[in-house]
């Protein structure tokens, strides 16, 4: 089966839409880091070395040093997708960034 393409997305590539829509809602570009730091266990220097390597999603999802132990908690809609009902693993943790 053909993975999907955002997998091979760089992560350098979607983090600055993730940063405007946050913006769009009042919220910061901290606050953005804040809650990828949180899930993937990223310090925000890795986090920084991620963007600037611009590694792919799996790439990026591969190297987090751990997801946080709550994230399969996180339920609700994004971009029209229940993530809760979101069966590859990959695409729910894409998911859960949005």
């Amino acid at each position: 089966m053909e993975k999907h393409r955002i997998y091979r997305m760089a992560f350098a590539g979607v983090y600055p839409h993730y940063v405007v829509k946050a913006e769009k809602k009042g919220r910061t570009k901290t606050e953005v880091d804040a809650i990828i730091c949180w899930l993937t266990g990223y310090t925000a220097e890795a986090l920084q070395q991620q963007i600037d390597t611009k590694n792919d999603f799996e790439t990026f999802f591969d190297q987090a040093p751990q997801l946080h132990p709550n994230a399969s908690k996180i339920t609700g809609v994004i971009c029209g997708y229940r993530v809760e009902d979101i069966e590859d693993p990959l695409m729910r943790k894409v998911r859960n960034l949005d």
